[in-house]
Order: structure tokens, then sequence, then C-alpha cells
């Protein structure tokens, strides 16, 4: 190849892989973060579920993300999240682990596990997958009810069990 050949070659400019193209519009992320000492229960506990489920229910009603489910086990949870076009990802679950961290005392792993749900993946069925989880670890039977989960119709209660007005409702 002659260098006359090498300079007329187009040059494709390098994507943006800042935001992914869904993203920009919104999209339902599958999220797993877990703590940093694993095997241990600590999540599981009632103080710390409440202040776990209450952040949650807290970043929905100002609308940072749309919680469709949190499911904790005892050294991560799972959640299911739709996040807005103007967001980052990245800085919700920093923010979500700093505020819990503070406040529960929970060691974090620096990193965490994100799966953006495409379009031809059933919704219902990434809910099923992650209400499973207990059941697969052996930590209920399978016609139990797991205690450490909420959707997005508990965010509309408080921890006592009554209803709280929110933003739009």
């Amino acid at each position: 190849m002659d260098n006359n050949t090498a300079t007329n070659r187009r040059v494709r400019k390098p994507l943006n892989h800042s935001a992914h193209f869904h993203g920009r519009f919104g999209a339902t992320y599958f999220i797993t973060i877990c703590c940093r000492r694993r095997g241990i229960n600590q999540l599981c506990l009632k103080g710390v579920a409440s202040i776990l489920f209450e952040t949650a229910r807290r970043y929905h009603v100002s609308q940072r993300w749309y919680l469709k489910l949190l499911l904790l086990m005892p050294d991560h949870p799972h959640m299911l999240i739709g996040v807005p076009g103007d967001a980052r990802l990245s800085n919700l679950i920093r923010d979500f682990r700093r505020i819990t961290t503070r406040i529960a005392n929970i060691a974090w792993q620096r990193n965490f596990f994100d799966h953006r749900l495409r379009h031809d993946e059933s919704e219902n069925e990434k809910v099923a997958y992650i209400r499973a989880n207990p059941v697969r670890a052996g930590l209920i039977g399978p016609s139990d009810h797991w205690l450490f989960a909420i959707n997005s119709n508990d965010l509309h209660a408080d921890l006592g069990g009554r209803r709280t007005q929110t933003a739009g409702a």
C-alpha cells in the first residue's frame, strides 16, 4: 500500500460511549450491588432493611429513579429501576451507596453490576428471576413469602403500613 492510498482513506470518528443511545431517553436496569464482606447477613436485618427501603422510596418519590423492585439478599440487593434519560446510573448508585453507608453503616464493594433491559426482554421475567433468588439460595421455600422485598406498589405506604401521599398520586 502506498502513502496516497493511506491518506485518502476515510477515518471513522470514535463512538461516544458516555451514555447508551437508549439510556438518553430513559431505560430500565437490573442492578446488583454487593457488600464488601460476602457470606454474612448484613442487609436482611429489620433496621438496615428499613433504611434501604426508605432511601429507595425517597429516590422514587423525588423521581431520581423509578423503582420497580428492590429485593434484599443477606449480602447484596437486587433492584429493577427505571432511570430518567438525563440521569447517570453510576452517579445514582454512588449516591445511594454513600447515603446508606452513612446511615446504616453498610460497607459496599466499589463496583456494581448493571444490565439494561433490551426491548425484547420481558420485565416480568426479570421480576420473577429476582423474586426467586431467596428460594434458589435456600433461604425460603417455594411457597414462602420473602419479607425483604418491596415493589412500586409498596412505595406509597410508609413503614407502618399507612398510605402516604406522593408526587403525582
